[in-house]
C-alpha cells in the first residue's frame, strides 16, 4: 500500500494528484478527516470538488473506500453522490463505506458552532462541519457508526445521542431548531442504505494479499495533525502516515511508498501560527495568482513563502519517500522568490526545528532568495526542459529535505503535470 498525504496546512492539491495517479491503483481509500476536506479536480474543462468521497471515483474501474478513520456526514454524502450521478456516474458500483466510520449527526454541527462561538478570540477557525464533536464522541465511546445505520434499532440509538447532545447544547446556551436538519438527515440515511457497508480492513487486506495496489488518500495536512501539528490550532484526526494504518486497519509493514505533497509556497486557512506568512502586497499577489480560497469554506487563505523547517519536519514524521511539488506555476509571476531555511528565536539563536510552543514563540524566518523562472511551457515533457532557475529551486529543496521531487504540477488540470 502507498500513502499520499499533505505536508503543510492542507490545501496542497491532494485531490488532483490522487486523480492523476489513480489509474496505477486498484483501490483508493480515504483514511481520516471528513467533509471538512475539499479535494478539487480539474479535467475535461470542468471543476469537481469532493469532500468525503475518494478522489478515484471518476475512474469507474477503481474501487473507492471511505475508511473507518473518517467521520462521515450522510447529508453531505447524498449531495456529493447526486452530483456524480448528474455527470453519468453510478457510484453504487465502485464505492464502499466502512461500517466502523463514525457518523456526523445534525447536533454535531450545532455543537461545533456553539463550541467555536464560546471560544471567542481563541477560536480555532473550524469549518463548522461537526468534525471535532464527532471525534469527541468517538473517543468518549459514545458515537454512532455507519454500521449502526443498518440496524433495526438505529432510531433508538440516535435518540440516545440526541438527548445527550441537547443537554450539552443547553449548557452552552445554544438555541436548537432541529426539524429541517433531522428531516434531511433521515432522508440521507435512507439514501445511504443503497450503498455497501463493509469491513474495509478485510477488503483491503484481501486485496493486498492478491497483489492488488492500494493508495491511501489523506485529508488536511501534516501540520494540522492532532498530535504533531500546531496544537491547538489543528484538526481532530491523525493526518500523518501512521493515521493511514489506524484509519484503514492496515499493518505498518504493508506500507511501501509515502508520497508527500507540498505547494511551492505555503498557505493556511483559519487561525494558528504561520511563520512565513506575508502580510504585504506579495502575500496578496500569491493569493490572487494561486486563487487561494478554500474549496470547502470559500475563505481566503493566508499566504507565505515556502517554510523548509516545517517541510523537513513533515518529511521526518511521515517517512516521506517521494516529494510532489504543487502550484509551481503560481511563482512564475515573481521575479524573485524566497525560501525560509531557518528560524531566529527570541534569544537570537537559530534553529531548523519547530519549537514545541510554536503558538507562543516569536519566530523570525531567515530567508534565502532565488531568481524567478517565468512561465512554464504547457508542453514541457522533461525536468531537464524546465528553466534553470526552477531546476535550482527544486534541487535546493531536495538537498534540504533529503528526498527527491518526482512530480511537479504547473496548473489545475490533469494534463498540467510533469513526472520525473
Amino acid at each position: 500500500m502507498d500513502i499520499l498525504l499533505g505536508l503543510q496546512w492542507g490545501d496542497e492539491g491532494k485531490g488532483k494528484i490522487v486523480d492523476f495517479l489513480a489509474p496505477k491503483y486498484d483501490i483508493i481509500a480515504r483514511f481520516q478527516g471528513g467533509p471538512n476536506a475539499g479535494h478539487t479536480l480539474h479535467f475535461d474543462g470542468k471543476k469537481h470538488v469532493l469532500h468525503q468521497i475518494p478522489s478515484g471515483i471518476f475512474h469507474t474501474q477503481i474501487q473507492n473506500i471511505i475508511g473507518n478513520g473518517v467521520v462521515f456526514d450522510p447529508v453531505i454524502f447524498k449531495t456529493e453522490i447526486q452530483k456524480l450521478q448528474d455527470r453519468g456516474l453510478v457510484p453504487t458500483r465502485n464505492l464502499f463505506i466502512s461500517k466502523k466510520a463514525q457518523v456526523i449527526l445534525p447536533t454535531h454541527r450545532m455543537l461545533d458552532a456553539a463550541q467555536e462561538r464560546n471560544k471567542g478570540k481563541d477560536k480555532i477557525g473550524s469549518t463548522l462541519k461537526g468534525i471535532s464533536p464527532a471525534y469527541q464522541d468517538k473517543i468518549a465511546r459514545a458515537g454512532l457508526r455507519v454500521g449502526d445505520l443498518f440496524e433495526d434499532d438505529f432510531e433508538d440509538r440516535y435518540d440516545r445521542s440526541l438527548k445527550r447532545h441537547l443537554q450539552m447544547l443547553q449548557t452552552l446556551g445554544y438555541e436548537v431548531d432541529l426539524a429541517q436538519e433531522q428531516a434531511a438527515f433521515f432522508s440521507a440515511v435512507k439514501f445511504l442504505r443503497e450503498f455497501k457497508g463493509i469491513n474495509s480492513e478485510y477488503m483491503i487486506s484481501k486485496a493486498l494479499d492478491e497483489g492488488k495496489s492500494v493508495l491511501a488518500e489523506g485529508a488536511q495536512g501534516t501540520l494540522l495533525d492532532i498530535d504533531f501539528g500546531s496544537y491547538p490550532f489543528v484538526t481532530s484526526s491523525n493526518t500523518t502516515a501512521s493515521g493511514a494504518c489506524s484509519g484503514l486497519g492496515v499493518a505498518p509493514n504493508r506500507i511501501k511508498k509515502v508520497l508527500g505533497i507540498f505547494k511551492a509556497y505555503c498557505t493556511r486557512v483559519g487561525s494558528g501560527p504561520f511563520p512565513t506568512e506575508l502580510h504585504d502586497k506579495t502575500g496578496e499577489k500569491l493569493r490572487e495568482q494561486g486563487a487561494e480560497f478554500g474549496a470547502t469554506t470559500g475563505r481566503p487563505r493566508r499566504c507565505g513563502w515556502l517554510d523548509l523547517p516545517a517541510l523537513r519536519y513533515a518529511v521526518m514524521i511521515n517517512g516521506v519517500t517521494e516529494l510532489l511539488m504543487m502550484k509551481t506555476d503560481v511563482l512564475s509571476a515573481f521575479d524573485q522568490v524566497e525560501i525560509c531555511t531557518h528560524y531566529e528565536l527570541p534569544d537570537g539563536s537559530h534553529t531548523q526545528e519547530l519549537p514545541y510552543d510554536l503558538c507562543e514563540t516569536e519566530i523570525k524566518p531567515i530567508y534565502q532568495k532565488f531568481e524567478g523562472w517565468g512561465s512554464i511551457p504547457k508542453n514541457v515533457e522533461k525536468f531537464e526542459d524546465l528553466h534553470p532557475n526552477l531546476q535550482k529551486y527544486i534541487a535546493f529543496v531536495e538537498a534540504q529535505t533529503g528526498v527527491g521531487i518526482s512530480l511537479i504540477s504547473f496548473g489545475p488540470d490533469r494534463t498540467e503535470t510533469l513526472m520525473r
